[in-house]
């Protein structure tokens, strides 16, 4: 006979539960896209974007709520978000790597993301931003 633990059969929260579900991951793209339009810091992955911002926000929230362990908005929409071979038309290098991070994580804060998770956070975002780099450098 082997032993059974109850706490095995308990669902440990997702990052979407834990950031707060759809309305806080809103908060969270919207604040992001807020400080890359307003911080010249952000200026290289600004110029990455177009003009008007709305349906970079709207994709990375869709991308992100399924990401997070909550809905797969953007698979429903897209299929397979493909992200490396989606943003291969654009330049990004470390530089570029580290804006978003930066960005990111400034947006995580201003929201009042618990220090921990966003540091859980930004360990994965880390991995998919450098896994994004298509430019030496």
């Amino acid at each position: 006979m082997t032993d059974v633990n109850p706490e095995d059969d308990v669902q440990k929260p997702t990052a979407f539960e834990l950031v707060g579900g759809e309305e806080r991951v809103r908060a969270l793209v919207d604040r992001f896209y807020d400080l890359m339009d307003l911080e010249p810091e952000f200026a290289g992955i600004r110029a990455l974007h177009p003009p008007m911002l709305d349906n970079s926000r709207d994709k990375t929230f869709w991308f992100l709520c399924g990401w997070m362990g909550g809905p797969d908005h953007y698979i429903s929409r897209f299929g397979h978000p493909r992200l490396r071979a989606r943003h291969l038309p654009f330049a990004i290098a470390s530089s570029e790597r580290d804006q978003w991070l930066r960005c990111m994580a400034w947006a995580m804060e201003d929201i009042g993301i618990d220090a921990s998770l966003r540091e859980r956070l930004l360990t994965s975002f880390f991995d998919t931003a450098d896994w994004m780099r298509n430019r030496p450098g």
